[in-house]
């Protein structure tokens, strides 16, 4: 019997989190190979640390990378889209410099294996990028349908990140983390238990006193960074959501001026709950960032996103969960699982049955059914690194296309 009343917790990292660095540069650099062939095929993995950035992986890309060499400028051209990257994330510190840190690109050639299995060719339809499992969800507790828990951790840390790049905060600095902690009473959130922010800041905005220790901080410079950051809890959070029994940590270590690569390694791939649902909803393990669409870890996750939230804004459930499953090389999903958690107004296989047939949704959950569907064969990655891929706003180029919600009125018909 599912619980009504609980506590629940999310998480979020913000740009400059070194996770997120690795991330955002991964995508940037399948943004950079899209714009270049909308049929390149792309596995970028980074690793940051101090002042040092390193690329991997394999590529296939017309005009770019050919016969195993490169095209003529093609390596400066990725590394001043890693450099840029870095620049607009704010990075210019002594331990981590966007013009100054060390930089490898590794990348190589897709495996021919690989290639013959999921190019399309003849007869052949094109096939999964990989194996995996992949997961979508929608709740109705937000109006981005979104668990409010998750919703509320970025927007706490967008709020931030703003004011650091206007200069509204210019004790900011760009590594950042927040925790949301809500009670539920009859399965919805209605108040916050406890909030948590650790922000890299500017010398000296930290705790003069820690356990009794010297830390060399300024009283009333640690009140200035304490007092912004609870402004931005009041502006994020509903009225009445914080109470006089809300719980409260503000950089509970005292200290953190020594932050993104420099203080902790970054790898692309390691946030993967902050990118999707923050633990409300199963996730299939595989990451997105790094990966083009023929990569069903990315392509499917994002459609079962659009399925769920769909079926949610239709009314047909206020919570969704959906897995897809698939296997390397071949076309056809080998399921699909829907779940409503007991708030479906129609069956779970009514809903099963009509996500099944191309003819009711309209088109296959296929990996070019998907990318077509949606429009992924474009650069429109880089956005999604940060703050969540899911919960954004469908953008006017095909950005966050899965958030679209214009699938309400066929699965109404379909489940009828």
């Amino acid at each position: 019997m599912a619980r009504s009343s609980f506590l629940f917790t999310s998480e979020s990292v913000s740009e400059g989190h070194p996770d997120k660095v690795a991330d955002q540069i991964s995508d940037a650099i399948v943004d950079l190979f899209l714009s270049k062939d909308p049929q390149a095929r792309i596995a970028c993995e980074t690793l940051t640390t101090t002042q040092l950035v390193v690329l991997a992986g394999e590529i296939r890309c017309q005009g770019v990378y050919v016969n195993e060499e490169w095209a003529p400028g093609a390596q400066a051209e990725i590394e001043a889209t890693v450099r840029a990257t870095v620049k607009r994330i704010g990075y210019e510190q002594d331990g981590f410099h966007w013009n100054q840190f060390r930089f490898e690109n590794n990348l190589h050639g897709q495996s021919d294996h690989i290639a013959q299995g999921v190019d399309e060719a003849g007869n052949k339809d094109e096939g999964a990028g990989d194996q995996g499992i992949m997961f979508g969800y929608a709740t109705d507790e937000t109006p981005d349908f979104m668990p409010a828990t998750l919703y509320y951790s970025h927007k706490i840390l967008e709020k931030m990140a703003a004011d650091r790049h206007s200069g509204v905060a210019p004790f900011l600095e760009p590594d950042a983390k927040s925790q949301v902690t809500l009670a539920y009473e009859n399965e919805v959130p209605v108040r916050a238990t406890a909030l948590v922010v650790s922000t890299q800041h500017a010398v000296d905005y930290c705790l003069p006193w820690q356990d009794g220790k010297h830390s060399g901080g300024d009283a009333g410079k640690y009140a200035v960074l304490r007092d912004y950051v609870m402004s931005v809890f009041h502006d994020v959070l509903p009225d009445g959501f914080i109470t006089d029994e809300t719980v409260i940590h503000v950089n509970p270590t005292g200290r953190f001026e020594i932050g993104g690569p420099d203080g902790d390694a970054g790898l692309t791939g390691r946030k993967i709950i902050v990118d999707t649902y923050g633990g409300a909803s199963p996730h299939g393990g595989g990451a997105f960032s790094g990966k083009d669409p023929t990569k069903v870890d990315r392509s499917a996750a994002y459609i079962t996103r659009y399925l769920a939230k769909n079926i949610v804004a239709a009314g047909l459930a206020r919570r969704c969960t959906i897995q897809l499953s698939y296997a390397i090389g071949v076309a056809e999903p080998l399921s699909v699982y829907v779940d409503l958690h007991g708030t479906g107004t129609v069956a779970e296989g009514a809903i099963e049955a009509a996500l099944s047939d191309p003819a009711k949704l309209g088109f296959r959950l296929t990996p070019k059914g998907i990318r077509t569907h949606l429009g992924l064969n474009k650069a429109i990655y880089q956005r999604s690194a940060a703050y969540g891929h899911f919960g954004r706003q469908p953008d006017a180029d095909g950005g966050f296309s899965w958030e679209k919600a214009d699938l309400v009125e066929k699965l109404r018909a379909a489940v009828a």
